[in-house]
């Protein structure tokens, strides 16, 4: 399985995604953006706004290639000349606080010396925690690792928690799911099962969702439960712009601004000091996101 076929079958899975999140939303459209790399490749940014159930999200496509730069080679510790990289990754912000923001991308890399690997992961973040529908998504998360190799969901559940974590506000970025990062022959899949793994992951996204939005789309919201959403969205560009490693190969591989930073929430809202009161849904969230847990 050579690097052009992984790119292709990525592509393919975007518009995937984008047929069934219309399905899903039941209101809006994508619209395609199309962009080049100068040092080489490109991708395909696909948006959507303004729906029945998201208020914005992104489902993006990238395939970019080229010299491995000298900040490439200090800020994301690569050792190679050349570089390919391509993959899919989404973020979908609802416009009710009782549907939870969604983060999925699979990806490969490979160096001219040799060395490949795949990465990926998918996370959930609550508005309002509920743990029950926590374990549900969980459990499916749990189904399709099993597919591949049983110890992955425990490890990668683990890699979540780890990855998926603001250290400066001593709590989690949400609810957690799965994460991996430099896979190839870690788990005694080849090449093409660990690509299989990340496309069935990516295949299910849109019923994932679909799911976790199920629970919520229908409830009625008031004005500041809105305003909390806003403050968690503030904590979900915090680790985004501070943390992610996404958006950092993004920026320092020389890509397009306005498709790395898509992920970010239309918006978001920071009240100096703010906590929330003993009892109340808020502090419960809050409270819930600063320990660890269990789902299976």
């Amino acid at each position: 399985m050579n690097k052009e076929t992984i790119g292709q079958e990525f592509r393919a899975l975007q518009l995937f995604i984008c047929n069934e999140l219309e399905r899903v939303d039941g209101k809006a459209t994508f619209s395609e953006d199309p962009w080049e790399r100068a040092e080489g490749g490109g991708g395909k940014t696909r948006t959507i706004r303004h729906g029945a159930l998201i208020e914005k999200g992104g489902v993006a496509f990238s395939e970019v290639y080229g010299p491995v730069s000298e900040e490439m080679k200090a800020q994301l510790k690569l050792d190679g000349h050349q570089f390919y990289a391509t993959g899919v990754s989404i973020v979908l912000h609802p416009n009710n606080p009782y549907v939870p923001i969604i983060h999925m991308n699979v990806r490969y890399f490979e160096l001219d010396n040799g060395i490949h690997w795949f990465g990926g992961g998918i996370d959930l973040t609550p508005h309002y925690v509920n743990h029950e529908h926590a374990v549900v998504f969980h459990q499916k998360l749990k189904g399709i690792c099993n597919k591949y190799d049983e110890s992955f969901y425990g490890k990668f559940k683990d890699w979540a928690d780890e990855y998926f974590y603001l250290p400066h506000r001593k709590e989690t970025r949400g609810i957690g799911g799965i994460f991996f990062d430099h896979l190839n022959n870690h788990f005694q899949l080849n090449k093409e099962q660990l690509f299989r793994f990340c496309l069935d992951l990516g295949e299910s996204f849109p019923f994932l969702y679909e799911e976790q939005a199920a629970f919520g789309r229908d409830k009625t919201f008031t004005e500041a439960e809105k305003q909390w959403m806003h403050y968690r969205r503030g904590r979900y560009t915090e680790f985004n712009l501070a943390f992610d490693r996404g958006t950092k190969f993004g920026l320092y591989s020389g890509g397009r601004t306005e498709s790395i930073l898509m992920s970010l929430p239309p918006m978001a809202e920071w009240e100096y000091n703010y906590t929330p009161e003993a009892g109340t849904p808020e502090r419960t969230t809050l409270d819930y996101l600063r320990e660890k847990h269990s789902y299976i």
